[in-house]
């Protein structure tokens, strides 16, 4: 049977690609199976959504945002129906397990529904004039057309903390998917036009980062652009968007660390640190990919996860007994392989795992071996740099400070966790870790929809996904002053008049 073809939305039309070209999405678990036919665009694609968005934002800047609001609303209700179904597509194309896939999914469902709360909301500031008879205030404007550039790893979650906040103050959307996960992306958009989006507010394109990606960064009428993936590629889109003047938000890599104190409750670490390290698949940003022991409890920790990860349970996510899935593709599998070869080289320990697993029912599919490495030194690069694999390394410290110092010492600062009894010792934790996100006797993974989500260092440029964070990105402030003097009154002139 052929896998179904599935098209482009420009303007409220599902048209092929004017390259003619299409790729295939695979089933990472089963590599046999073809998810579906995807179109391989090209810039003149993205010149067509644009001039779509471009066109629709006439009229949907002028829609009053609570009747926005209530498509938003609309599409949470149908997620909610469609749930089971858009999991189990999302598993196929990705590879999580369902229960973190029905996850994903609920995410982008409490995104519609806080970000539909919005539209009643949307809220400036009154001032007092500093002059007689003038009133003063700033309202929050929409952006303009905005290009979007979502990863595989949430390939519906991330979107909607994408689509629904620039939706909701009036924007309208280019998105591009990841190519290893454009189903959930299409889903997500598909839910949006059957709750009654006006056709060009949302279009969505296919393709590369080189034909697609890179166009809708460039593009003179794109207003603003929001890109999820590596520092690397974020750098170059981040230059190219400020050679020509667009706001630019920016969510890049983590080495997040999680930090086991003397005085932590050890099980409740050690379950933190076995979700952290290899809930999907170690493929997350914010990922547990160091744990930093302290050593009075290091020898005894370490042989406990070691024996948890040992016995996790690897294969296809759709089958509910799986614990851990398949990394993406094969380039993915690579990466992990390397780095555990280096870390190996540079002398830290293997404890388990440490290669792909490619034998017997894992022969047709990218599975990887839950891996975890002792004697980590902070110089090392597998304590340095992002594998985004099921790969942590075990550092251990002697007391609190040097804790926080090995936390800090990397290029990355997106999420931290610190697990200990002590009140004093986990204040001076969320003081002092240098991250956008800090969490107390929990691991680094877990972001909630209406809280700020984002990095410092080479993790982000200062913007934030997410509640308020996300609004004040997809918004520009205008200042309003109505001056019922009628007289001509010159500020800081005439103030002591």
């Amino acid at each position: 049977m052929a896998p179904k073809t599935h098209l482009n939305l420009i303007g409220g039309r599902w048209v092929a690609a004017r390259t003619g070209k299409t790729f295939l999405n695979i089933n990472p678990a089963r590599r046999d199976d073809i998810v579906g036919e995807f179109q391989a665009s090209g810039p003149e694609d993205v010149d067509a959504a644009v001039a779509a968005a471009a066109e629709a934002f006439k009229t949907w800047r002028l829609t009053p945002a609570p009747k926005r609001a209530e498509i938003l609303n609309r599409a949470g209700d149908l997620l909610v129906q469609r749930k089971e179904q858009y999991a189990q597509d999302m598993t196929r194309e990705m590879g999580k397990v369902l229960a973190e896939t029905r996850g994903d999914v609920q995410e982008a469902i409490d995104t519609a529904f806080y970000m539909a709360g919005e539209g009643r909301r949307l809220f400036g500031v009154t001032t007092p004039s500093e002059l007689r008879n003038k009133f003063a205030m700033a309202v929050r404007m929409p952006v303009g057309v905005c290009g979007m550039i979502a990863p595989w790893n949430f390939p519906m979650a991330i979107p909607s903390w994408k689509l629904l906040p620039a939706l909701v103050c009036g924007n309208t959307c280019v998105i591009k998917p990841a190519m290893d996960t454009p189903l959930s992306t299409l889903n997500l958009v598909q839910t949006l036009v059957d709750a009654g989006l006006p056709p060009g507010v949302v279009n969505y394109v296919t393709g590369s980062g080189s034909q697609v990606g890179t166009r809708l960064v460039e593009h003179p009428q794109v207003a603003a652009i929001s890109f999820t993936g590596s520092s690397e590629v974020g750098s170059i889109v981040g230059q190219t968007a400020a050679k020509h003047f667009k706001a630019c938000s920016l969510e890049m890599g983590g080495k997040n660390a999680m930090i086991v104190l003397e005085d932590a409750n050890l099980e409740l670490a050690l379950d933190g640190a076995l979700w952290g390290a290899f809930g999907t698949t170690g493929q997350r940003c914010t990922a547990t990919s160091r744990i930093i022991v302290h050593r009075a409890i290091a020898e005894e920790f370490i042989a406990k996860l070691v024996e948890r990860a040992r016995a996790l349970r690897v294969g296809d996510g759709l089958d509910e007994s799986v614990q851990v899935g398949p990394q993406v593709n094969r380039a993915q599998i690579e990466t992990s392989t390397s780095y555990c070869k280096i870390a190996q080289d540079e002398g830290a320990q293997l404890r388990c795992g440490g290669k792909a697993l490619t034998d017997g029912a894992y022969a047709n599919g990218t599975f990887f071996a839950p891996t975890i490495f002792s004697g980590v030194k902070p110089t090392m690069r597998i304590a340095q740099e992002e594998v985004f694999g099921p790969v942590v390394s075990i550092l251990e410290c002697a007391d609190f400070d040097e804790a926080i110092a090995m936390s800090n010492n990397i290029p990355y600062g997106l999420s931290t966790a610190i697990y200990t009894r002590d009140v004093n010792r986990a204040f001076r934790a969320m003081r002092d870790l240098e991250a956008g996100i800090t969490y107390v006797n929990a691991p680094t993974i877990g972001a909630e929809v209406h809280l700020p989500f984002g990095g410092v260092k080479q993790t982000g440029n200062g913007h934030r996904e997410g509640g308020i964070g996300a609004i004040d990105f997809y918004t520009t402030w205008k200042s309003v002053y109505v001056d019922y003097s009628d007289k001509l009154q010159r500020a800081q002139i005439d103030t002591g008049e």
